[in-house]
């Protein structure tokens, strides 16, 4: 058995209604995963799979998804060991320890282009900072996210790729939960 990390890209259903995290756990269960457990209410999960391939299970959870939901939401799987990767890669360490809310990374089904930075340059303001390390994209925030330019751009669209962004609180925690 391998431990995974799967993200949900949004956990709005439609203007009235949130994916709930206890059917996220039957969800998987249902697959067949095993020790299914979420954290927080944002669409975080960690079970344990005998299949190997991060891309079979984001299949197999987006159909699963649209099947119990009626709609489709793009998931990313991390294998245990690529989400430990992902953690010791942080390139703002020392500001994530002081300021967890303000250090976040968009985790990336496909590896970011580094041309990706010199898009990012223009809306970064006030000293934020971005870094693409192993494809994933950090971000240093010098305040509040949801009111920084940048993170207004890191979207599948504008990014050209699927990916869903995570706080440092929130990374650290998975990473804790993978050991």
């Amino acid at each position: 058995m391998s431990i995974f990390v799967a993200l949900l890209y949004s956990v709005i259903i439609d203007k009235n209604r949130r994916v709930a995290m206890s059917d996220l756990r039957t969800m998987a269960e249902g697959l067949g995963y095993e020790n299914a457990r979420t954290l927080v209410s944002t669409g975080n999960l960690v079970f344990e799979s005998r299949e190997a391939s991060a891309a079979a299970i984001e299949q197999a959870l987006e159909t699963a998804f649209a099947d119990f939901h009626g709609k489709h939401v793009d998931i990313i799987v991390q294998a245990a060991e690529d989400w430990k990767r992902l953690v010791a890669a942080n390139p703002f360490l020392a500001e994530a320890e002081d300021e967890p809310d303000r250090v976040g990374v968009r985790v990336m089904r496909d590896p970011a282009d580094g041309k990706l930075l010199d898009f990012l340059r223009p809306y970064q303001k006030d000293g934020e900072r971005v870094a693409i390390i192993d494809g994933h994209v950090w971000v240093h925030y010098q305040g509040q996210p949801s009111l920084s330019k940048l993170a207004g751009q890191l979207t599948p669209r504008r990014m050209g790729g699927i990916g869903t962004a995570r706080n440092w609180n929130t990374v650290k925690r998975l990473g804790e939960m993978v050991d």
